[in-house]
């Protein structure tokens, strides 16, 4: 059990409600266990037919991500081994969702991002709002883009995909749907009424979300496909950063600025697990390559260095190591994507048959 998640089910519709919003929601290992423990149970239950995962109402955000914090006290303190039983935790119930038999319902209703695209993204419908700020910042602080991004991103139109792992972007609630991160845009006013609905009749679920969606405000980032595609079409970090560099456009600038800013290693890792996600044959692959890398990426100094630049002393100018593209060899990413050790490689749990 967690005192930041409450599990239940209301009518024939098992809820998940985040509630830890002086963290804007952001994800603990208790709290995944928690909501996996209650998916797995109303796995086999069938008086639930529906779930729906949201945050408490009147706060802000719908998770902000992974307790960052406690990744970094964990490769100072203990080897990372909590950091280990964190992402663990965290990919069984992101694969859970991916592969859960009973239609999954997610209200993107504020900040989404890492851990909070873990939940949302894989749910069958997924309902973003005016208040939707979407992102995977991880590059800012020396991780990667994980909880199932490999297989996300990729899958995105054009290259939108490489353009959110290596700068950041924040998409509002108009983009995500306009890039299939969501499939629904629903005012916020009228979440409450819409899920009041689906509990009363899960089996019209859809209907209602179509019933109270409305055309989203013109997506700002479908402007910006042609630039997209063809400044990040390159398949090497350096050959993205010298097109965005002889691109004399202010909006080119802007984004190399963004790419050059974060850290090296993470983006040449993000680039290579696109490339490795093409030979994952299912979502499970995808995950257990994930965890390989979470485990290696959060002993890295650039990682403690990334939490002490954002989070720590917020100075925003984190010391990467080695600090440019050329810097990052291939001897390096090889070793961020090597097997663990027999007995230490990520498993899924899977709903009884």
């Amino acid at each position: 059990m967690s005192e930041n998640v409450t599990t239940k089910v209301d009518g024939k519709v098992g809820r998940i409600t985040l509630t830890r919003p002086k963290a804007l929601h952001s994800l603990t290992l208790d709290m995944c266990e928690a909501m996996t423990a209650a998916l797995l149970e109303w796995c086999s239950d069938d008086a639930v037919a529906a779930v729906i995962i949201e945050h408490q109402p009147d706060t802000r955000g719908f998770c902000a991500g992974g307790d960052v914090a406690l990744l970094r006290n964990s490769a100072i303190e203990d080897g990372g081994q909590r950091g280990r039983e964190f992402f663990h935790a965290e990919y069984r119930l992101n694969h859970l969702l991916f592969t859960y038999p009973k239609p999954t319902v997610v209200f993107m209703d504020g900040v989404t991002m890492g851990g909070g695209v873990g939940i949302s993204q894989p749910c069958d419908f997924r309902v973003a709002t005016e208040n939707t700020k979407f992102a995977m910042p991880e590059g800012a602080i020396g991780l990667f883009p994980d909880v199932g991004a490999g297989w996300y991103l990729p899958r995105l139109p054009g290259e939108v995909g490489k353009f959110l792992a290596l700068t950041g972007a924040r998409l509002d609630g108009a983009e995500c749907l306009w890039a299939g991160l969501a499939t629904h845009y629903i005012p916020s006013d009228r979440l409450a009424e819409t899920k009041a609905q689906i509990v009363v009749d899960p089996a019209s679920l859809e209907r209602y979300l179509v019933m109270h969606a409305e055309s989203a405000p013109e997506a700002r980032l479908a402007g910006n496909r042609e630039k997209i595609d063809r400044l990040f079409a390159g398949e090497t970090l350096e050959e993205i950063e010298a097109a965005l560099a002889a691109d004399d456009s202010e909006w080119a600038a802007k984004e190399l600025k963004a790419v050059t800013t974060k850290c090296p290693v993470t983006a040449k890792v993000a680039l290579r697990q696109f490339a490795e996600n093409a030979h994952c044959a299912t979502f499970a692959d995808n995950m257990a390559m994930e965890y390989r890398i979470a485990a290696r990426m959060i002993m890295r100094p650039d990682f403690a260095e990334g939490v002490r630049a954002v989070l720590v002393d917020k100075d925003n100018a984190p010391q990467w190591s080695p600090a440019t593209a050329e810097g990052v060899t291939q001897d390096m990413v090889d070793a961020v994507f090597s097997p663990l050790p027999e007995g230490e490689e990520w498993t899924p749990v899977k709903c009884a048959n």
